[in-house]
């Protein structure tokens, strides 16, 4: 168990809850979802609470990702979509949050569940359909149909564009989700032959040397990841929240 690197990804119950015969059991993952949340919002309140006009380093970072947040809805959505923010800001620094602790050993990474990230993915895209249907109207729909597309490849067109759109929530959890899965996979690889190396005896601990850099390595650049899925699933959020807000533009 302890060599297998698919065993961090289990699932165990906390609080068994059953409902109907429907399990809604209080997990491992929802007690790392709870603490993503609970983190991310207590570290953005204690940041802010204190603000002054010289601000603290935890101030300065705080402020940071507002407008780092700011300006990707910004070039993402334009000013209308600046309604959003709250939203893309929760969501980013949740899936931030989540990537980080899970790169702590022994602590549950939520995002590499493909159930979690779907479930993000689907509420992105119903908050897109939902609200361009609230403020266009049938008029939404014009998404689905490009300008200056010829009569006759018409129906072509807006058949692929139907289908790119119901694809998103699809391409959009399966990123998250596989990146973090590959990552702590082969983090957990590397760093078991370098146990299996020690165990060994004199010759394995000198040949455990290059797995141990590649996993200081990897570890090194799984944070880099962390911080990049998190920015790209929100990145791609806004693009798709621009549907939304100027679908009567297009």
């Amino acid at each position: 168990m302890a060599n297998d690197p698919t065993h961090q990804f289990q699932i165990h119950s906390i609080v068994p809850i059953n409902v109907g015969g429907l399990d809604l059991s209080f997990t491992n993952a929802s007690l790392f979802m709870v603490i993503s949340a609970g983190a991310a919002a207590g570290f953005l309140y204690l940041a802010t609470a204190k603000r002054g006009l010289i601000p603290s380093r935890t101030q300065s970072i705080a402020e940071l990702l507002y407008e780092f947040v700011a300006s990707m809805l910004r070039e993402g959505a334009g000013t209308k979509g600046m309604v959003f923010f709250p939203f893309v800001l929760t969501l980013f620094m949740f899936l931030l949050t989540a990537n980080l602790i899970g790169m702590f050993p022994y602590f549950f990474s939520v995002t590499s569940q493909i159930v979690v990230t779907f479930s993000l993915a689907l509420m992105v895209m119903g908050v897109v359909v939902g609200y361009g249907l609230y403020k266009h109207g049938l008029h939404f729909f014009k998404v689905f149909v490009p300008s200056g597309v010829p009569v006759a490849l018409l129906p072509l067109v807006t058949a692929i564009e139907i289908v790119s759109f119901l694809s998103r929530p699809i391409s959009l959890s399966v990123r998250l989700f596989a990146n973090m899965l590959a990552g702590h996979i082969t983090l957990k690889v590397f760093a078991g032959f370098v146990v299996s190396l020690i165990s060994i005896g004199t010759i394995g601990t000198g040949g455990a040397i290059l797995p141990l850099a590649m996993t200081v390595a990897l570890t090194a650049l799984e944070f880099l990841v962390a911080f990049l899925q998190a920015y790209v699933f929100a990145v791609l959020t806004c693009m798709y929240l621009n549907d939304a807000v100027n679908a009567g533009d297009h």
